[in-house]
């Protein structure tokens, strides 16, 4: 059975209440967690606070954005390259629009 999704936030805040001087046995017997679990969520966010999680989930949020962002980039560009390619093959006059863009392009 699978048991309770946390947010970066609520594990946090579990961390934190071992600090407080709570047994961790305590905390994941009230929070219906296993120690494995409690001790890998205290590797990955041990260090962090509730603000730098906040901070991290915003930064890996614009960081896809842009990732896509990218990747749009790099198909126009591929596009318009193949699209130049087909007309430096294709006899256009020299003043052709589409061969002025593709010569600008490159």
């Amino acid at each position: 059975m699978k048991g309770k999704r946390y947010t970066t936030e609520e594990k946090i805040r579990i961390l934190r209440e071992e600090d407080s001087g709570k047994a961790i046995i305590d905390i994941c017997r009230e929070k219906n967690l296993s120690e494995v679990t409690f001790h890998r969520w205290k590797r990955q966010f041990g260090h962090l606070e509730v603000k730098e999680a906040r901070r991290l989930k915003e930064l890996e949020r614009e960081n896809g954005e842009l990732k896509k962002m990218l990747a749009d980039a790099l198909l126009k560009n591929r596009v318009l390259e193949a699209v130049c390619a087909v007309i430096d093959t294709a006899k256009f006059h020299e003043s052709s629009k589409a061969r002025k863009i593709c010569v600008e392009l490159k």
